[in-house]
């Protein structure tokens, strides 16, 4: 658990709420002064991140409103930087520019990963920066995966003001395309390895039948 992710997420009303539930006294030690902060990424929160090949993003808005987006690509587009700061190429969309104007006036951010197949997921608060692609080229280069057919048109630069990992209960399983075919690999190679032996022997039957003709 950690500390930081609490000292913002719960506010007054949420620890109000927390305390007509029930529920306060298993959260009291995470908000102790004396409790570690866990505000900077270890490398087990990196390597989840650095897995993943998309995440959930929610903005402000300046009326107040959420804005949140799925962002995809390529696994790992979303660089661990240090143990404070995430970053990763903004591609070209739909153009609405809703996060990119929300960010603008509110740098607040919080981005959600999920891992469906293991049932596990980790929230992360920050505070987000953008940096245009002919302000930084170098910085863009950096981000983009030569291989993904995509136009970066700036970078998205995050500070990590905290993070929590949430339990695993009620996540639905789910499977990518690249996930099925790694699970089912083990299977092909043995389905092919017997149609090569049925094959085989289907050969040997024919000839000895061809033989016994004679």
């Amino acid at each position: 658990m950690t500390r930081a992710f609490y000292d913002i997420a719960f506010t007054p009303r949420v620890l109000e709420m927390q305390k007509k539930q029930g529920s306060d006294n298993a959260y009291a030690k995470f908000l102790a002064p004396e409790a570690p902060p866990n505000d900077a990424l270890t490398e087990a929160e990196a390597a989840f991140i650095r897995a993943r090949d998309g995440f959930y993003q929610a903005t402000v808005s300046e009326t107040g409103w959420p804005y949140v987006q799925y962002r995809g690509g390529p696994k790992g587009f979303l660089h661990v930087l240090d143990e404070k700061t995430l970053a990763y190429a903004d591609f070209r969309g739909n153009r609405q520019y809703l996060s990119v104007g929300n960010l603008s006036a509110d740098d607040r951010i919080a981005l959600f990963f999920m891992d469906y197949a293991n049932r596990r997921r980790l929230k992360l608060l920050g505070h987000a920066r953008t940096v245009d692609a002919a302000d930084d080229p170098g910085l863009i280069a950096r981000l983009s995966k030569p291989d993904y057919r995509a136009t970066p048109e700036r970078a998205v630069m995050i500070d990590v003001a905290g993070y929590d990992w949430n339990c695993p209960q009620h996540i639905t399983e789910r499977y990518t395309r690249a996930e099925i075919e790694e699970a089912f690999a083990p299977t092909r190679q043995k389905l092919a390895s017997l149609e090569a032996e049925n094959a085989s022997l289907k050969a040997e039957l024919a000839a000895y039948a061809a033989g016994a003709r004679s």
